[in-house]
């Protein structure tokens, strides 16, 4: 039976899970995968972030694994006028999801750009479009399955395999584009809203291939990663001189896949001379999926720890038990790190968790 279940597996991932994007629990401590036009929405000269999730491990042997990188910068646009200071904001995204059984592996590599509009004198107040293209590619080790023709008679799947695999590497290309509205007054309410539109052209994902009748051509089987809409929505209300309280939702639809987020995080100043801030938030997950019936994918804490211009943050997902394998939870764990450098003044033109 192993080789059937994993090649089920295998079936599976090609099937319906490449038709969904993998997701973070800290989204926003990971702007660029969340709208492109985060990119340089900062009031500092550069950024640099990290964020890792490990998902099942208490279920698998082998969790998976999601990991991504991005920096982005922000330059202003020489302009006559002092007021409305407009920026450019630009950008590379590196992206990789690995399903270690089998050693399947998504790898994605972006650039962006995004231009910030100021709409008020005081340039607390930005409109920004932002752009994403790029490379992905898909990677499966046939090493790692074995199969009925295999077994020895012994007690060892070495012999050759008579299966006829297709190609277990190939790329495509990926377009995505976002608007994004902030406003950040001095010692105010913040407010941050975005909207995005991920995988544009619906790239075929399968590894399969078809021939076509009285053609020397083959044709890939169609499966389609579905366009991914998303809108996201976040305050900052300071709460007396040392708490501010963000809540925050995002939503994403991607085919027969509904998702959203809600929660909040609190901010606790401990020292305002060094820069040192405590932030504890909390937030559910419910989902929609193929059954058209909702359920509560995740309940998710967070803590983030700011020193100057370092953030680190960790968050879990507490899972409430369905779909639970061999009676074990599915739940997951994130790591983001950033820094934000030459930061300028308290202006906020994104969420720093």
């Amino acid at each position: 039976m192993r080789y059937n279940i994993l090649l089920f597996f295998v079936i599976l991932l090609g099937s319906q899970l490449s038709a969904q994007d993998q997701h973070f629990s800290q989204f926003y401590a990971s702007p660029l995968t969340l709208n492109p036009a985060l990119t340089g929405a900062l009031e500092g000269k550069y950024r640099v972030s990290m964020i890792y999730r490990d998902q099942w491990r208490s279920s698998l042997d082998n969790p998976y694994q999601t990991f991504s990188a991005a920096a982005d910068f922000r330059y202003k646009v020489k302009q006559y006028k002092k007021r409305y200071r407009d920026a450019v904001g630009v950008g590379v995204l590196f992206y990789n999801d690995k399903v270690n059984t089998i050693n399947f592996s998504t790898n994605q590599i972006m650039i962006a750009g995004a231009y910030h509009k100021a709409l008020n004198p005081e340039s607390n107040q930005f409109l920004s479009l932002g752009l994403q293209l790029g490379m992905v590619q898909r990677n499966l080790n046939y090493d790692q399955l074995t199969f009925d023709d295999q077994f020895n008679g012994t007690d060892q799947f070495s012999d050759p395999t008579g299966e006829l695999f297709p190609e277990n590497n190939f790329a495509f290309s990926d377009f995505q584009v976002g608007l994004h509205y902030s406003y950040a007054p001095r010692g105010g309410t913040g407010v941050f809203a975005g909207a995005s539109m991920h995988h544009i052209l619906e790239p075929e994902m399968s590894f399969y291939y078809r021939q076509l009748p009285d053609d020397d051509k083959d044709e890939r089987l169609s499966n389609t990663l579905y366009r991914k809409y998303s809108a996201h929505l976040g305050l900052q209300i300071p709460v007396g001189e040392r708490t501010q309280v963000s809540p925050r939702a995002l939503i994403y639809s991607q085919g027969p896949h509904l998702t959203f987020n809600a929660g909040s995080n609190f901010r606790f100043l401990v020292n305002d001379i060094s820069g040192t801030a405590i932030h504890i938030g909390a937030w559910a997950r419910p989902v929609n999926n193929q059954d058209d019936a909702w359920n509560l994918d995740a309940l998710v804490a967070m803590l983030g720890i700011e020193h100057q211009n370092f953030l680190l943050g960790f968050s879990y997902d507490i899972s409430p038990g369905q779909l639970n394998i061999n009676n074990r939870n599915r739940n997951a764990f994130e790591i983001s790190v950033a820094y934000l450098g030459e930061y300028e003044d308290e202006t906020v033109l994104c969420p720093k968790f």
